[in-house]
């Protein structure tokens, strides 16, 4: 794919949704730190159904260290994998309380030292909380470019570094949004839905998904469209 093709791609989701963000909730740092540790293996969805009732009552490290293990996992226990998270989260508030004064580091080393926090949780907290031109590669978007051929590469460290590289600069805070959101919802895994995606005509996926029967293609429509306001 050349540099044209991804600009007007960029271009496009842009001009969708100029200001994405993540569908987790969050009102500070730590919040959405703790969001992302605990949303590996999870939804997001479930993930905000669980931090809606814990951070009304803990949403701080003292105060998830005051709660306890046991009684953080009552508030956790609907989301996967919550015992090892659950210990992870405690370790990691245990840290940010004894090493960082309570805040969460904007820094990626002290970020990766954390208990349950690899690249990615900190790509996407270094990108949502603190504003850093960070590409955190998921599934989503190790799938969205491949399949599109905007990045390929053969494991998510390639990917993000092709990504970095070849996105253009002007969009690469928000790419990792755009690229999560397309992926999440249009270009899915099985069956991505290429007749309802605004850069399918950019995108270099040979097997395009055909739109279902009776299912107009937003080609046709535009044309229909056109049709009928020239006739009238």
């Amino acid at each position: 794919m050349n540099s044209a093709k991804r600009y007007e791609i960029f271009t496009r989701f842009r001009a969708a949704n100029p200001t994405p963000t993540t569908e987790l909730e969050f009102s500070t740092p730590f919040e959405l730190l703790i969001a992302v540790l605990l949303s590996a293996q999870s939804t997001d969805v479930g993930v905000n159904k669980a931090m809606r009732r814990l951070f009304p009552v803990a949403n701080t490290p003292q105060a998830i260290l005051d709660l306890g293990i046991d009684e953080l996992k009552t508030y956790i226990a609907t989301i996967g994998l919550y015992n090892t998270k659950a210990k992870n989260v405690i370790a990691t508030c245990q840290i940010l309380v004894e090493q960082h004064g309570g805040e969460v580091p904007p820094v990626r080393e002290a970020l990766e030292a954390l208990p349950g926090v690899g690249r990615k949780t900190a790509n996407v907290v270094l990108n949502t909380a603190f504003g850093e031109p960070t590409m955190a590669v998921d599934t989503h978007i190790f799938r969205v470019s491949n399949r599109t051929k905007i990045a390929p590469g053969k494991n998510v460290d390639i990917v993000e570094q092709k990504l970095l590289k070849f996105v253009p600069k002007e969009f690469l805070h928000d790419a990792h949004h755009w690229l999560i959101l397309h992926g999440r919802y249009t270009c899915v895994a099985r069956k991505p839905k290429c007749w309802n995606c605004l850069i399918a005509d950019l995108c270099e996926f040979r097997d395009k998904t055909p739109a279902p029967a009776g299912v107009l293609e937003p080609a046709a429509v535009a044309a229909a469209t056109a049709a009928v306001s020239a006739a009238s």
